[in-house]
C-alpha cells in the first residue's frame, strides 16, 4: 500500500472515533429545537409558526455565538498536537470572557426584537407570542455560550464522550420539561409556547452545569489548570481567540442569516407557509448534524497535525472528513426523497384545519432539502478542515458571495418575483449551499498543497501566541514525519 494511501486510512480510523460522538452530541443538541417545534405543533399553526419566528432568530444569533467561541477549538487542537496543555487551559479561560463579551448585547437584541419583526411584514399576532417565547430563551444564553467554550476544549483533547452523555441527557429533560410548562403538569399552569422558552433556558444552564462539573474533577484536565486565574482577562490570549473566532462567528452567522432572512420571505407569504418551512427546516437542521458533527472532528485533527508540523497529515485528515460528510448526506437526501410526506405527517395531528395544507407544503420542501444534502454536507466538512488551519478570513467572504449574494438573491427572485413561493426560496438555498461547497473545497486544497511544498507556510498556520515547540507522530500513524522535531512542553 503506498504511504499516501496509508495515510488517508490512518486519517480514516482516527476520525471515525472522535466523529461518531460528536454528531451523536450535534444530533442532541438539535433536538432541543426539533422536540420543541414536534411539541408546539399540538398547539396549532399560529403558535407553529411563533416558534419558527423565535427559534430562527434565536438560533442565528446562537450559531453567530458558538462560531466565534468554537475559535477555541483549533487553539487547543493545536495546542495538544504539540504537547503544550496550559496553552490549551489559557484558550478556554479567555473562551469564558469572549462568552460573556458577547451575550450581554446579544440578549438585550433578543430581548427587544419584536419592532424588527413588525419591520419585516410579520403578522401581530406571530411578532407576539414569539417575542414573549424568546425573551425566555434569552435567559439560557450565557450558559450555552460557556458550555460551548468547554466542549472546544474537550473536544479537542480527543475525549468528545462526556459532552455526547451531557447532550442526551439534557435531550431527556427538555421534553419533560417542555411537557410540564408547556401543556401544565405537576401543579405548574399551562404556559404555552412561554414555557418553552423556560424550558430550553433550563435545559441550557443545566448542559453547562454538568460539564463544568466534569471538567472540575477529571484529574488528566488538572494539567491544563483551565481554572487558574479564571477571574482576570488575559488580552493577549483574548485578542488571539477573538481575531479567529469573529471571522467564523460571521461565517456562521451569514449562514444561518441565510436560513434566517428566508424564514422570514417565507413568514411574507403566510401563517402556513411559515408552519411548513419550519417542519422542513427542522428535518433539514436534523440531517445537516451529522456533516456538521464531522466537520467540527475534522477541524480538531487537521488542527492537531498542524500542531504536530505534519502539513501531509493535516492535507488527509481534511480529505477524510470531506469523504465521510458526503456519505452521511447521501443516506439523508435519499430519505427526504424517498419519504417527504410521512416525515412531514408526524410533525402535525391531521384533524387540525390547516394541516393537510402545510403537510403537504412541507412535503414538498423537503424534495428540495434533499438536493442539497450533499452541497451542504461538502461545505460544513471543509469550512471544518480551514478552522483547523485557523484559516477563517476568506472563508468568511466566501460565505458572504455564497449565501447573500447568490443563495438570498436567487431564492428571492425565484420565490417572490416569479411567484415559486417557498419552494423558490428553498432553491436559492441549494444555490448558495453549492457555491459555498466549492469554493471551501478548493481553498482548502490550495492552501494544504502550499504548505507541502513550504514550510514556512505551516509556521504562519500557528499564530505568534500558538506556536509551542513540535514533536514526532506517533508511531501509529504509520510514516514519518519529516517536519517534526524531538521536544515538546509547555
Amino acid at each position: 500500500m503506498s504511504s499516501v494511501s496509508s495515510i488517508y486510512q490512518t486519517e480514516v480510523q482516527r476520525l471515525l472515533p472522535l466523529a461518531a460522538p460528536v454528531v451523536a452530541t450535534q444530533l442532541g443538541q438539535v433536538s432541543l429545537g426539533f422536540v420543541d417545534t414536534l411539541m408546539v405543533g399540538r398547539l396549532g399553526a399560529e403558535e407553529l409558526a411563533g416558534v419558527a419566528l423565535g427559534n430562527t432568530t434565536f438560533f442565528f444569533i446562537l450559531v453567530m455565538g458558538f462560531g466565534v467561541l468554537s475559535a477555541v477549538g483549533p487553539m487547543v487542537s493545536q495546542a495538544f498536537g504539540a504537547a503544550a496543555p496550559r496553552k490549551a487551559g489559557r484558550a478556554v479561560r479567555q473562551g469564558f470572557w469572549l462568552g460573556l463579551a458577547l451575550a450581554v448585547p446579544a440578549v438585550l437584541l433578543l430581548w427587544n426584537v419584536a419592532p424588527f419583526w413588525r419591520l419585516m411584514g410579520q403578522a401581530d399576532q406571530t411578532v407576539e407570542i414569539a417575542q414573549a417565547y424568546l425573551r425566555m430563551m434569552a435567559l439560557g444564553l450565557l450558559p450555552a455560550f460557556w458550555f460551548m467554550a468547554l466542549r472546544c476544549f474537550v473536544e479537542g483533547v480527543s475525549r468528545p464522550l462526556p459532552v455526547t452523555l451531557i447532550i442526551f441527557t439534557c435531550a431527556v429533560l427538555n421534553v419533560g420539561a417542555n411537557y410540564v410548562l408547556m401543556f401544565g403538569a405537576l401543579g405548574v399552569p399551562a404556559l404555552g409556547l412561554v414555557g418553552t422558552g423556560i424550558a430550553s433556558a433550563i435545559v441550557y444552564t443545566v448542559m453547562f452545569g454538568l460539564l463544568l462539573l466534569y471538567v472540575m474533577r477529571a484529574s488528566d484536565f488538572q494539567a491544563y489548570h483551565i481554572f487558574e486565574h479564571v477571574g482576570r482577562p488575559d488580552p493577549t490570549y483574548f485578542r488571539a481567540l477573538f481575531r479567529i473566532g469573529w471571522p467564523i462567528g460571521v461565517q456562521w452567522g451569514m449562514e444561518a442569516g441565510l436560513f434566517t432572512m428566508t424564514a422570514l420571505l417565507v413568514g411574507l407569504l403566510g401563517t402556513i407557509e411559515l408552519a411548513a418551512h419550519q417542519i422542513a427546516v427542522q428535518c433539514a437542521a436534523i440531517a445537516f448534524m451529522l456533516p456538521l458533527g464531522v466537520g467540527i472532528a475534522t477541524s480538531v485533527r487537521v488542527g492537531q497535525r498542524v500542531g504536530a508540523r505534519a502539513p501531509l497529515q493535516a492535507r488527509w485528515a481534511g480529505y477524510a472528513g470531506l469523504s465521510l460528510a458526503t456519505v452521511c448526506t447521501v443516506g439523508t437526501a435519499l430519505l427526504f426523497w424517498t419519504f417527504p410526506e410521512p416525515i412531514a405527517r408526524a410533525f402535525m395531528a391531521e384533524t387540525m384545519p390547516d394541516a393537510p395544507a402545510v403537510i403537504s407544503l412541507a412535503a414538498t420542501l423537503l424534495g428540495v432539502a434533499a438536493v442539497f444534502q450533499l452541497a451542504d454536507g461538502l461545505q460544513v466538512a471543509a469550512a471544518g478542515a480551514l478552522r483547523g488551519l485557523k484559516d477563517t478570513r476568506v472563508p468568511m467572504v466566501i460565505a458572504f458571495i455564497s449565501y447573500w449574494g447568490l443563495g438570498l438573491g436567487v431564492g428571492a427572485g425565484l420565490g417572490l418575483y416569479l411567484d415559486l413561493g417557498a419552494v423558490g426560496l428553498w432553491w436559492g438555498l441549494v444555490t448558495g449551499l453549492t457555491v459555498a461547497a466549492v469554493l471551501l473545497s478548493w481553498r482548502f486544497q490550495r492552501i494544504t498543497g502550499t504548505m507541502l511544498h513550504n514550510t514556512a507556510a505551516v509556521e504562519e498556520v500557528l499564530t505568534a501566541e500558538q506556536r509551542p515547540p513540535a514533536y514526532p507522530l506517533a508511531e501509529e500513524d504509520g510514516v514519518a514525519n519529516s517536519t517534526a522535531q524531538p521536544g515538546g512542553g509547555d
